[in-house]
């Protein structure tokens, strides 16, 4: 019989390549791994592993199984959301957040969970959307909070949902008492904006090269708030989310862009865990958070 345990090490190496990579994410060292592949393969009595170079690769016997592992997976999932179903009390929730929606959705989404699920234990991490999406499909997370930029679509996992929360505007923000009107004035100036290869970073720099420009980029942050407060300070220019400012006052001059761009906000879990108590009153109460998030920054 397979162990559902080393399966899930099995499943866990084919999404991330690597035995040092394997055991960072689950805790364990890469020696304990290692042995409890080996068991696996004495247990389904075929080589799941080869050497290559320093590392190891999976064998054609170890994709087959990785894959059979990930069906595994699902199943189990299904058998304890329905399990929790019918037993008191919830199991945690672990969420991935994007820090704009840690800013405005995470505080009303709580103190909703709170009146509501007052038992459930919600875990937060803070992540970008392409790691956090990531971690889902490695099951390193329950539920991701990530969004799409227009014309920037995020791939469909197989085994994972999405559920759109709401489009989220995207403005141009300039220091307060800078003069420019519009995006094709700002190329002379210093740029803010996210890392290279996230697809908020592709989508602004589109937007200049549209207007004619490259962009002079000299702050690369993953930090938005430390976007806003280099461009308050008159040392950068940035587009950034109307969330950012969770209906305060944005302390920024925000100038609309062509065509009134937003970006989309989603929620995405695996279809294996969609029916679990604890999943559904989180995603409930991070839409209830996210219409209520209406005000604008610009007032």
């Amino acid at each position: 019989m397979l162990e559902l345990r080393r399966l899930r090490l099995l499943h866990e190496l084919a999404l991330r390549g690597t035995l040092a990579a394997v055991a960072e994410a689950l805790s364990y060292s890469p020696s304990t791994i290692s042995q409890q592949l080996g068991l696996l393969e004495k247990e389904a009595g075929v080589a799941l592993l080869a050497p290559d170079g320093r590392r190891v690769r999976l064998t054609e016997h170890g994709r087959v199984l990785a894959a059979h592992a990930a069906r595994a997976l699902d199943l189990d999932e299904q058998a304890r959301g329905e399990l929790e179903s019918l037993s008191p009390g919830l199991a945690p929730v672990r969420v991935a957040v994007m820090q704009t929606a840690t800013l405005a959705l995470l505080p009303t989404a709580l103190a909703l969970l709170g009146d509501r699920a007052a038992g459930l234990r919600v875990e937060l991490v803070q992540l970008p959307p392409e790691q956090g999406l990531f971690e889902l499909t490695a099951r390193g997370v329950d539920l991701v909070v990530a969004e799409q930029y227009p014309g920037h679509t995020r791939a469909h996992v197989e085994g994972l949902e999405r559920e759109v929360l709401g489009t989220d505007p995207i403005r141009l923000a300039v220091p307060p008492a800078d003069p420019a009107r519009a995006l094709h004035e700002l190329h002379e100036r210093a740029w803010a904006m996210e890392p290279a290869g996230t697809a908020a970073r592709e989508w602004a720099v589109q937007q200049c090269r549209a207007a004619g420009f490259e962009p002079d980029v000299r702050f690369e942050l993953a930090d938005l708030t430390a976007h806003a407060r280099l461009v308050a300070t008159g040392h950068a220019v940035a587009v950034l989310p109307d969330l950012l400012w969770a209906g305060s006052p944005a302390p920024v001059r925000l100038l609309d862009l062509p065509e009134h761009p937003a970006r989309e906000v989603f929620v995405s879990q695996r279809v294996a865990s969609r029916d679990r108590a604890g999943i559904v009153e989180v995603r409930r109460a991070l839409r209830d958070a996210f219409a209520a998030t209406n005000a604008d920054p610009a007032a």
